[in-house]
């Protein structure tokens, strides 16, 4: 997490491959807008590794707003995220975090990341006057903090039985937000993107996407593979690794359910090579 004073609020740079749906993009633009009039929170779910992260970094980016991105998933205790009491030369003193900061910086994104995994679910509670329409929340140690204008919060969240230690967003909390749902790419667009971000060519290319909708449509393999993951792939193929290698490394699974992947391409695509190993000095 972010979390020092020392820190600086920056604005992050512009990814040029950055791709959304046209109605994603709308929906931005317009809360943008209304932004300008009032505050807005923006929650963002969708699948892991479809690109909630990096949408709210190009937000950002696009609109050239500061970024503070904080990990909501290893809070434990409400105030977690404004500071800590330390001790300093034998005296106990409060140290303040980056979270107020960014909060009194006008026109903030704040990224609250996987809103939905702090570690005790009363940690979020200070959010909630934070969040509403007041903007402002009072402490012991920092007196009355009020949101600087301008100011925007992004949340991220997976949902779902697959992921494990996150909880059912509180409703009163999901309702001080606009709700933006996101998917992965369609394959047209990952190929584009692929290509652009991790340079491999256009056959290869193609083999990777292949492959991943070859598991992404086997539901026996049950097996999610998101754009983060086929980057990861493209990436490792750029450098000369092979299709299997590249796949063992990227795929986040079990021995047995990669031994099953691969075996399920090989029959179904005949792209997997077979092991020629030699053992040589490091």
């Amino acid at each position: 997490m972010n979390d020092k004073t020392n820190a600086t609020l920056t604005v992050p740079e512009n990814d040029p491959f950055f791709y959304a749906d046209s109605n994603t993009l709308n929906l931005l633009d317009r809360l943008h807008k209304i932004s300008e009039k009032h505050p807005v929170n923006i929650l963002v779910a969708g699948r892991q590794g479809c690109g909630k992260s990096s949408i709210v970094r190009q937000f950002a980016a696009v609109h050239k707003k500061p970024l503070a991105t904080f990990q909501v998933g290893i809070l434990s205790e409400p105030g977690q995220l404004f500071g800590e009491y330390t001790l300093e030369n034998g005296e106990t003193r409060y140290k303040q975090f980056l979270f107020p900061m960014a909060l009194q910086t006008p026109n903030c994104i704040i990224h609250l990341e996987e809103i939905n995994r702090p570690e005790n679910p009363k940690a979020l509670n200070m959010l909630f006057s934070i969040l509403s329409d007041d903007r402002q929340v009072w402490m012991d140690e920092l007196g009355l903090l009020k949101v600087a204008p301008g100011v925007i919060f992004f949340a991220t969240l997976n949902e779902g039985d697959d992921f494990v230690g996150t909880e059912l967003l509180d409703p009163a909390l999901r309702d001080r937000f606009h709700v933006i749902l996101m998917d992965f790419l369609p394959n047209d667009v990952e190929k584009e993107v692929l290509i652009n971000k991790t340079h491999v060519g256009v056959e290869q290319a193609d083999t990777i996407i292949d492959a991943v909708n070859t598991l992404r449509s086997d539901f026996e393999l049950s097996v999610e593979v998101s754009t983060r993951t086929v980057l990861m792939i493209g990436e490792m193929v750029a450098v000369g690794a092979t299709l299997k290698e590249a796949l063992t490394t990227c795929l986040q699974t079990s021995k047995e359910t990669l031994e099953s992947i691969l075996l399920s391409l090989h029959v179904k695509h005949g792209y997997l090579e077979k092991d020629s190993y030699e053992y040589r000095k490091f």
